[in-house]
């Protein structure tokens, strides 16, 4: 037996490592699973490449096995192992990396192989091997207060060594006769640490971090890693059930994923991502919030899980599930997090752009599975809009709706209203309406209707500070009907200009400060008025948001509206002669068009005054209709 010391540098360097480096104590094990994995990719390269192995019948396999009594944990590999010298110089020197030592002297090979004009091997380990900064067999320490390793290179004349480390004060060395190929890695627990010894929390941890290691794991004898990482292999090869059987293990889910994306890129970055949109929405159905599901991996290791892979994809992206995989991820030495901010917004955008031009596709060629996507999930498309200006333009073109020129339960996007659009039009028009019928019959879509303009019927209160928001599509303004400067001739009968000045007067007299100003009315028909608001953004949605932020008798004063009147309403027409022949009725009729105008804009909330109002005057219509 030989003993070593660490230096003094190493000592401070490694306390580093045990109490400052990692965020979880759970680490460990990816990290001991991580190493294991690249000592059988390691093996599995030799083979292919027709070296001569130890042991070659024996296959590339990781196993853990717990044992409570004993406060153990031991995680074996059937890899390339290590000679007396490679232990020294991997786990005697932190901060020394085997792996990115196997790979710097396999990529020479391979240029000499090159310059030489011979065929380099095709295999690339660079794909698989994991580890690159020396450190993570470190990691065991913070869980373990004695670390024993024994491992048996792959050369077929090497021997077997024990290497056993108690502390920051060295490690012993010796020879052991009679090892298998590979490496087993013992640790003895802390005494706060024995929760790792229960069969249920170190499965859980094993399936969490390493489930897509390319080979066997197993804990105390059972296979844990049953679900391959097919995001890593070509679409052609996979299977739809595998694609649904990996769904459902990544998800949680029993029901099968409404759509799937599996792409790969090899520019700007190395990515290989396999995303799914579930069957049905939980929020909508009002149980709980999506918790973001995309998990981020290097080399099929864990590195962010969905929840606490911040920054990975916009929030409105937090329904979809899956992984994205990329090798070029620069990882800080703890690997639980980039180190390159910058790239993390790149891998974003690209993964973000991709999946939006993924739903424009299914649009075009699966229209009735996009229109089940977008009735289950269009809030979330509607708040990217309204949160995600960088891709917000995109993301409008998702966006459907049904409008004036589509039947009812069939809808339109804003690309197909912007082609239907007259020559002379420049503004896409919507109305905010509870349903269709409320919409065809609002004042505000008269005026359009009769100019044969089409209107965008938006049934959900969200969809007018989408608009809003939006503003402008392909450069058309959205305009709410509300707000649509048009003028309608009529050559129904109506108001001459002195009687139009007259009534105008006697409403803005009857209703005081209630609006602003009383206007004779351009664009209705049927209506015998209408409220408008001098502020163009100022719709029925944004009143009602207003009026339920602020207190009711201040809601109206917030804002200035205007009454506009229609002279050839027959009700008006009637009105005025009521009026001008001072009929007390009149008073109490213009009372009424102008809350049936508060109602069509969405202003009232009590309806008891109106209510009375109404029987008031079928009272008196009634009595002197059979006097």
């Amino acid at each position: 037996m030989e003993k070593y010391g660490f230096q003094a540098e190493i000592q401070k360097f490694l306390d580093i490592v045990i109490n400052s480096l990692y965020t979880d104590k759970e680490v460990f094990v990816r990290e001991l699973v991580s190493n294991a994995a690249d000592a059988c990719e390691k093996v599995r390269f030799m083979q292919s490449s027709g070296q001569t192995i130890f042991q070659p019948e024996i296959p590339p396999t990781i196993s853990v096995t717990i044992d409570e009594k004993e406060k153990k944990i031991t995680f074996t590999d059937t890899g390339c192992g290590m000679t007396r010298d490679e232990l020294i110089e991997n786990l005697g020197t932190i901060a020394h990396s085997g792996t990115k030592a196997f790979l710097q002297s396999t990529v020479a090979a391979n240029d000499d192989e090159k310059n030489n004009g011979s065929n380099a091997n095709s295999s690339n380990p660079a794909e698989s091997l994991i580890g690159q900064f020396g450190v993570g067999f470190y990691s065991a320490f913070m869980v373990a207060n004695n670390v024993t390793v024994l491992s048996r290179s792959f050369k077929p004349d090497a021997e077997g060594h024990k290497w056993t480390c108690s502390g920051m004060d060295g490690y012993e060395l010796e020879s052991v006769a009679d090892l298998p190929r590979g490496t087993q890695v013992i640790l003895t627990l802390k005494d706060n640490c024995q929760n790792f010894t229960q069969q249920y929390e170190m499965e859980n941890i094993l399936k969490r971090y390493s489930s897509f290691i390319l080979f066997p794991i197993s804990l105390n004898g059972k296979e844990l890693n049953t679900v391959q990482a097919i995001w890593a292999r070509s679409k052609v090869d996979i299977k739809p059930e595998e694609y649904s059987e990996f769904y459902k293990y990544i998800a949680h889910d029993t029901k099968e994923p409404l759509l799937k994306l599996h792409f790969t890129a090899d520019a700007p970055l190395l990515i290989q991502s396999l995303l799914f949109v579930p069957d049905s929405n939980i929020e909508k159905m009002g149980f709980m919030r999506f918790q973001a599901g995309v998990s981020l991996y290097c080399r099929r290791v864990l590195i962010s899980e969905g929840s606490k892979a911040k920054g990975l994809l916009p929030e409105w992206m937090r329904f979809v599930k899956g992984v994205i995989d990329s090798a070029d991820l620069p990882l800080n030495i703890s690997r639980e997090t980039m180190q390159d901010s910058s790239l993390m917004k790149k891998l974003s955008t690209i993964i973000t752009k991709r999946f939006i031009k993924f739903l424009e596709e299914t649009s075009k060629n699966d229209p009735e599975k996009y229109d089940k996507f977008y009735s289950e999930f269009n809030r979330m498309i509607k708040e990217g809009v309204l949160s995600d200006f960088e891709h917000r333009d995109a993301l409008a073109k998702l966006l459907r709706f049904e409008s004036s020129f589509t039947d009812a339960g069939k809808t339109t996007s804003l690309t197909d209203y912007v082609s239907r659009m007259k020559t002379d039009q420049k503004e896409i028009y919507y109305l905010v309406a509870p349903h269709r019928k409320a919409a065809e019959a609002s004042p505000y879509y008269e005026g359009l209707k009769s100019q044969n303009l089409e209107v965008i019927f938006c049934y959900d209160p969200a969809d007018s500070f989408v608009m809003e928001n939006l503003m402008r599509f392909e450069e058309k303004e959205l305009r709410s009907a509300e707000q649509a400067e048009i003028t309608v001739e009529t050559n129904a009968e109506k108001l001459n200009e002195e009687q139009s000045k007259h009534i105008v007067e006697w409403f803005k007299t009857l209703l005081g400060d209630k609006v602003k100003e009383v206007k004779i009315s351009k664009r209705l028909i049927d209506s015998p008025a209408a409220i408008v608001s001098e502020d163009k953004y100022m719709t029925t949605a944004m009143r009602k948001l207003l009026k339920s932020l602020q207190k009711e008798e201040d809601a109206l004063n917030t804002v200035n509206y205007n009454l506009e009147i229609n002279p050839a309403s027959p009700i008006i027409c009637e009105l005025y002669k009521a009026w001008d022949n001072h009929n007390p009725i009149a008073e109490e009729i213009a009372s009424q068009i102008y809350d049936n105008a508060c109602i069509a804009a969405g202003l009232v909330e009590d309806f008891s005054p109106l209510i009375k109002r109404m029987n008031n005057l079928m009272e008196k219509t009634l009595k002197q209709s059979f006097k």
